[in-house]
């Protein structure tokens, strides 16, 4: 191998461990326990997330213990995680397109906010939400017959970090064996599909709101239970 493929090479493989690790830089997944109290000798479990539906294409989602709350379009499909929550964003099949993934996420951490090391910057400015405003950048690349496109937000208060993010992978729709008119309608397809999202998305980050956990009894004020 020639020193020029080495360099290809060795920037294919930088570009995609930034891609990836944008994807899954905050979205460490895993089951989220929520807290619970002894309550006369049985497990009382509080309830410190949770989704309602809030319109015909809006629901909620709420986590106290995390401490903040968004509404999201109905038809993403909801995964919790330790730190946060993942949202996957349906891809309409029926229509022809080489979008292979979208996907939001928010995770919560201790800290001052950073966002991953990146290449390649594609845009970046502020978001005001109520009193509060978030810092925002956004990144482009094409690897290899596949475009990544990543946009994030991120907000610290008190000491603890929220972090957005919204990651997209288009194919090539020629290196999926689509020829003549089907790539072109391919390729606006899939510019209005995370177009979409990424209007879904930033509309989400809008929604963003703080809550807190109910307070809890005065310990030194809770009364055994009689026999």
């Amino acid at each position: 191998m020639n020193q020029s493929k080495k360099t290809t090479s060795a920037v294919v493989v930088i570009i995609a461990i930034v891609v990836i690790g944008l994807i899954v830089w905050f979205g460490r997944s895993g089951s989220n326990t929520n807290p619970s109290f002894e309550s006369n000798g049985s497990t009382v479990p509080v309830a410190v997330s949770e989704t309602t539906k809030v319109s015909g294409s809006l629901s909620e989602y709420q986590n106290a213990e995390l401490g903040f709350s968004v509404k999201y379009p109905s038809s993403w499909e909801r995964e919790e995680t330790n730190s946060g929550v993942n949202f996957i964003i349906p891809i309409d099949k029926s229509q022809v397109s080489t979008v292979a993934t979208l996907q939001a996420n928010i995770q919560v951490f201790s800290g001052s906010c950073a966002f991953p090391p990146v290449t390649t910057v594609k845009d970046k400015g502020t978001l005001p939400v109520g009193i509060n405003t978030f810092n925002m950048i956004s990144m482009s690349n094409t690897v290899q017959n596949r475009t990544y496109f990543n946009r994030m937000y991120s907000l610290a208060s008190n000491g603890v970090c929220y972090i957005f993010s919204l990651a997209s992978i288009n194919f090539d729709p020629a290196s999926k064996g689509l020829t003549g008119s089907a790539i072109t309608q391919a390729q606006n397809n899939n510019k209005a599909i995370v177009n979409t999202a990424d209007s879904d998305f930033t509309n989400m980050v809008k929604t963003f709101n703080f809550v807190t956990l109910p307070a809890g009894t005065d310990e030194t004020k809770v009364t055994p239970a009689s026999k």
